[in-house]
């Protein structure tokens, strides 16, 4: 790997010329690959089969999953036992759903010929409408209960990280080249953020709680871990009187594309339209190719939108880039080229296709990561787009999803289907208000995930831990939510599978987004100088430059900390917009 990097950077240019950070960074982390991965016969076999063994348990972990949670909903729909009146128990969810679906595939259609079934993969979905108890409570067990194989996982990891890495353990290892540089560092940023929002947290608790008691009467005293999603839109649904229906009617996929486009527009100079394809380019006849393109620079690169579900199709939301950027010459750059993934309900008239709001912010928060690859300008692919700082990867996608609440941006494509309807002011500020609802609640178990992984992925002791009991105990310590004894939710997560020692990085592209929507977006979102500025300072570099300097450099001093030898972002910005900031605790986040 050294020799590699060697032969594509002359030594000393490295090594002595003080006018080359950017080759000095990229040997950097190629010694860094060099110093934890040395390729050769006598580390290269155990390390394979260490990987290997990790990944065997994480597809061990899946099979173990029930049919139903691999292949949606439809079947706990159709193995439950048959005394469950299906239409009633369902109305709520189908009445949102009857129009967005018919679906191709008539295995998910019931002889009462209800459709859309298949939408509901998860049991947050399916608590949110059921008012069954036993049913919500059999539903959250089944998915979450099964052997604990996540432990043979992090054992493998903590061996490929002690024994060939020399590091203490796998988090340690992934944070080398992270903003944060130590887990040390995370697990106290974590712990703060906690005990800010915990006292806000606990009355957003007792309100459910006291919710339900008025509900079902004093018998049930205790509010259990399959009823937060049920009371929790129950309340919302009463304070904002929102109709999913009625709010997916303004948002008609080519119009949300028009969204896209918009802040092409707006914020770059730039068009982004469809362009034709060569024979055999695309995958699928429904596949776009879209192409930016400025007046003056011509085309800065290209991207697949792969939109709808359909059979074997990888089944989330994600963006993944197909080339890089990069200098060739001092005259020629090669374009990135990027896909997004989605997976919409797809009619037989796919001008009908509506998303809800959350889809919407999903489909704006995935073009930010488009983005940032397609605007970024580096002479090398392994700093193109998101070749970043994990902690900072999803800094650009969580910004752009203020994009898809701000009334400013929706008013200029947000339109009704049918009518042409400009969508009311009114029902965007009850779709932000509903969002922010139990905010402290959503934010407490984010940071309970953020621990769990950490601490599941951190140092471990010589004597082997019970997985299932270093998740009780966090969760006794971060969340008001009771631990259900005999399951095992931290096999059901997948970013602990996939993502592992990087889950908080969620939490810090969520500080770093809210302090520059409010610092450099808020003001006038569409401008186009604020447009240059996120061009220039932020999306160009992609991972050439330190991610603190490029926040700085942004919108100033105040958007990060270092703490203990690592940097952590400013939580103010992030909690006044959620409204948990208060005098007590204005001066710990800073």
């Amino acid at each position: 790997m050294i020799d590699f990097a060697k032969a594509i950077i002359p030594a000393t240019s490295i090594e002595t010329s003080p006018n080359s950070p950017l080759k000095s960074k990229l040997f950097r982390r190629f010694h860094i690959l060099q110093t934890i991965i040395p390729i050769n016969k006598t580390f290269h076999h155990p390390f394979s089969a260490l990987t290997r063994a990790s990944f065997r348990a994480f597809n061990n972990s899946t099979k173990q999953w029930r049919p139903e949670v691999q292949h949606g909903m439809w079947n706990f729909i159709k193995n439950r036992e048959p005394n469950i009146h299906m239409k009633r128990l369902f109305e709520p969810f189908l009445s949102y759903r009857h129009f967005r679906t018919r679906a191709v595939d008539r295995q998910n259609t019931s002889s009462t010929g209800l459709y859309g079934f298949d939408h509901l993969k998860s049991p947050k979905g399916f608590q949110r409408f059921v008012d069954e108890a036993i049913e919500r409570s059999s539903e959250l067990i089944d998915y979450i209960s099964g052997m604990p194989s996540s432990a043979e996982i992090i054992r493998a990891m903590d061996e490929i990280s002690d024994t060939i890495m020399g590091c203490k353990s796998y988090a340690e290892f992934v944070m080398q080249l992270n903003m944060a540089s130590s887990p040390e560092v995370v697990v106290s940023f974590l712990q703060e953020m906690s005990n800010m929002v915990k006292e806000k947290a606990d009355e957003e608790f007792n309100t459910i709680r006291n919710l339900k008691r008025d509900v079902c009467g004093q018998r049930c005293v205790d509010l259990e871990p399959w009823d937060e999603a049920y009371y929790t839109t129950m309340m919302k649904s009463s304070a904002y009187n929102l109709d999913s229906a009625v709010v997916a009617s303004y948002f008609s996929l080519p119009q949300c594309i028009e969204g896209l486009k918009l802040l092409v527009k707006s914020l770059f100079g730039a068009s982004f339209d469809s362009v034709p394809m060569a024979p055999g380019e695309s995958w699928h006849p429904d596949v776009l190719k879209m192409c930016i393109h400025h007046p003056e620079e011509g085309d800065l690169g290209f991207l697949y939108l792969d939109l709808f579900s359909r059979k074997g199709k990888y089944p989330g939301c994600a963006t993944f880039s197909i080339k890089g950027g990069r200098k060739i010459s001092e005259t020629e750059y090669q374009l990135p080229v990027m896909a997004l993934v989605f997976n919409f309900s797809r009619s037989h008239d796919s001008s009908i296709v509506r998303l809800n709001h959350s889809e919407l912010e999903t489909l704006f928060h995935e073009f930010g990561h488009a983005l940032h690859a397609l605007l970024s300008r580096t002479d090398y692919q392994h700093f193109a787009g998101t070749r970043v700082a994990l902690d900072f990867a999803e800094t650009p996608s969580n910004l752009f999803e203020y994009y898809a609440r701000d009334y400013r941006v929706l008013k200029k494509f947000a339109r009704h289907y049918s009518t042409g309807e400009v969508i009311p002011e009114k029902l965007v500020k009850s779709l932000n208000g509903a969002r922010d609802m139990f905010a402290a609640t959503e934010l407490q178990r984010q940071i309970f995930y953020a621990l769990v992984d950490q601490t599941l992925f951190g140092e471990q002791l010589s004597v082997p831990r019970d997985t299932n009991s270093i998740v009780a105990h966090l969760k006794r310590q971060h969340s008001n939510e009771k631990h259900v004894e005999g399951t095992h939710m931290h096999i059901r997560f997948s970013h602990f599978l996939t993502y592992g020692a990087g889950y908080y990085s969620y939490l810090y592209a969520k500080c770093f987004a809210a302090t520059i929507w409010k610092k450099l977006c808020q003001e006038d979102p569409l401008s186009p100088t604020t447009g240059t500025l996120l061009r220039t300072k932020l999306l160009q570099y992609g991972g050439a430059k330190e991610p603190a300097d490029l926040l700085t450099d942004l919108v100033g001093d105040g958007i990060v900390r270092y703490h203990n030898g690592g940097i952590v972002p400013d939580v103010t910005s992030c909690l006044e917009e959620l409204k948990l900031l208060d005098d007590k605790n204005r001066h710990i986040g800073k």
